[in-house]
């Protein structure tokens, strides 16, 4: 897969990890989880419209969407 990865799906993977990130940091309540579910449905529908308008697979694109996110190459390189 190329790694031209579009700006909004990287700030939508990066949103869903930062509110899996305050959830997680709490005890569970519905209400202190919504937001991660919210942020992770966005990120989801919008790998998959993309996915489907650029002809890609879905599933290639999420995997370097988040590998780019959780594992970021060092700059430079």
């Amino acid at each position: 897969m190329a790694t031209d990865i579009p700006e909004e799906l990287i700030l939508l993977a990066r949103s869903s990890v930062e509110e899996q990130r305050k959830a997680l940091a709490e005890p569970y309540t519905e209400e202190a989880w919504a937001p991660w579910r919210e942020a992770a449905a966005a990120f989801q529908a919008a790998v998959t419209a993309h996915a489907e308008a650029a002809g890609v697979s879905r599933y290639e694109l999420e995997m370097a969407v988040k590998r780019a996110v959780l594992h970021p190459e060092p700059e430079g390189e």
